[in-house]
């Protein structure tokens, strides 16, 4: 027997396999904007092979409208634009929905109140219609806004006991005057939801929802449809008197050095928010800011998370963000810069003095061109998948519309992002993140972590009851 072994022969044949075709360049898609005869602004992207359609509206009804001593009214009525219009309950409106495939969301802050809607191609008339009659003629029926009110005032308590949301709260309160809006919860508090009722929300839709100051993102394969001709049948039924724009105040904030401890007794952990305002969007320096602050920590492989997470062990994550919090028609506006994540709670001492010292070394030594080079890697390189939904696409085109931004700013913030520079990342993230100009939040163990956090010196201490 020879032992040379046998030619293997294929039992079948096998297709060619697929080739890499040349990579098309990518560019965040430009929308084209129409205007309806009441006045409702829209822009659409037509988006092939895109066959669920997303529809946003941006509503000029912002927190700060609210009337005083009843926030929270624009979250009830967020809420309430689905329960229901004139000709179908708040029952026989989700079964509609429901038979067109749609979903529709809502959502109220402190720019606007957004209401979304995302439906197959197939039944965007009927989805349109449903909008248009939310928008148009609702319900708003009194037994859905006690209940909605219930709703929220559970809702409270359950954030009261969520370390996350109550370490926000604690901190929009301690950086923004009393007076701003800014410097209350989103959807309320319990003294002044308890307020709200049907005649109260029925005032504040009567006064701020409009079609003149409104706008509508619609985004999806809209091949075959007249859409122009679609949307004045449907949205161009809503109809209302014509006014100005809100106008939006400044943000302005007292950011010095200073500790504010939510008491917990008995936290095993500690949760640490630390925060500031700098520049938004219209800022120049917003793309090198960004760039900056992945490399702080938008990864596990930030500087935060190798020292705190992988080489000390205090924590699963620690994130650094930005976010815009309200801007003006004159390009005017701040955003949030934040550090948040949460430690064990004998860590929490050790924890903050770690950050301060890499907060301290980023500001004299610089990030490294490697690191600079991975976050533009990963920023640009994900988008495509990012955007990849309609929803995705609209929900930023509706950002851009809030936020007083052109059509084409996110095409050119990656644009920026790839050509921006380590020192440019640096000089933006270190004036992001001055060590003397943060105020930390901490919702923990006051008895245990009260002492050790007063002898790092990062700012007086004030303890505040949970």
């Amino acid at each position: 027997m020879s032992d040379t072994p046998a030619q293997y022969v294929p039992a079948m044949d096998f297709h060619p396999q697929p080739q890499p075709g040349t990579p098309t360049p990518w560019a965040f898609p430009a929308p084209e904007r129409l205007t309806l005869a009441n006045g409702l602004t829209v822009l659409h992207c037509h988006r092939p092979g895109q066959q669920l359609v997303a529809v946003d509206m941006v509503l000029d009804a912002p927190l700060a409208a609210e009337p005083e001593g009843l926030d929270g009214v624009a979250s009830i009525l967020s809420r309430a634009l689905s329960e229901g219009t004139d000709t179908l309950t708040a029952e026989q409106f989700a079964a509609e929905l429901e038979r067109a495939g749609a979903t529709l969301d809502t959502h109220a802050d402190h720019p606007a109140l957004r209401v979304s809607l995302e439906v197959p191609a197939s039944r965007l008339e009927r989805g349109l219609t449903l909008l248009g009659d939310a928008l148009r003629v609702p319900a708003l029926p009194a037994e859905e806004i006690e209940r909605l009110v219930a709703n929220r005032l559970d809702e409270i308590v359950h954030e009261q006991a969520n370390p996350a949301r109550r370490a926000a709260k604690a901190l929009y309160a301690s950086l923004f005057a009393e007076s701003d809006r800014l410097s209350r919860p989103r959807a309320g508090s319990t003294d002044s939801v308890k307020r709200i009722d049907r005649d109260a929300v029925k005032a504040f839709y009567d006064a701020h929802l409009r079609p003149s100051t409104a706008t509508a993102v619609v985004v999806g394969d809209l091949t075959g449809i007249d859409l122009a001709a679609l949307l004045e049948s449907t949205l161009g039924r809503w109809s209302g008197e014509s006014r100005e724009p809100s106008a939006h105040g400044p943000v302005t904030a007292d950011d010095t050095g200073r500790v504010v401890i939510v008491d917990r007794p008995g936290s095993v952990q500690t949760q640490l928010l630390i925060g500031r305002i700098g520049p938004d969007r219209h800022d120049p320096a917003w793309a090198a800011q960004v760039l900056g602050t992945y490399c702080l920590g938008g990864t596990l492989t930030s500087r935060l998370d190798r020292v705190l997470r992988e080489e000390k062990g205090y924590t699963y994550g620690v994130r650094a963000f930005a976010q815009p919090l309200r801007s003006a028609a004159d390009g005017s506006g701040r955003g949030l810069l934040a550090i948040s994540g949460s430690v064990d709670t004998e860590s929490t001492a050790p924890a903050l003095q770690d950050t301060w010292t890499i907060l301290r070394t980023l500001a004299a030594e610089g990030l490294t061109d490697a690191e600079r080079e991975e976050a533009v890697q990963f920023l640009v390189g994900v988008a495509p998948l990012k955007y990849e939904t309609a929803g995705s696409v609209a929900a930023t085109l509706a950002d851009q519309v809030e936020q007083y931004l052109p059509d084409t700013y996110q095409a050119e913030f990656y644009r920026q992002l790839t050509e921006l520079d380590t020192d440019a990342a640096t000089r933006a993230v270190v004036a992001a993140f001055p060590p003397d100009r943060l105020v930390t939040v901490l919702v923990g163990d006051a008895s245990v972590i009260a002492e050790p956090i007063k002898a790092l010196g990062i700012g007086d201490v004030t303890v505040i009851a949970n």
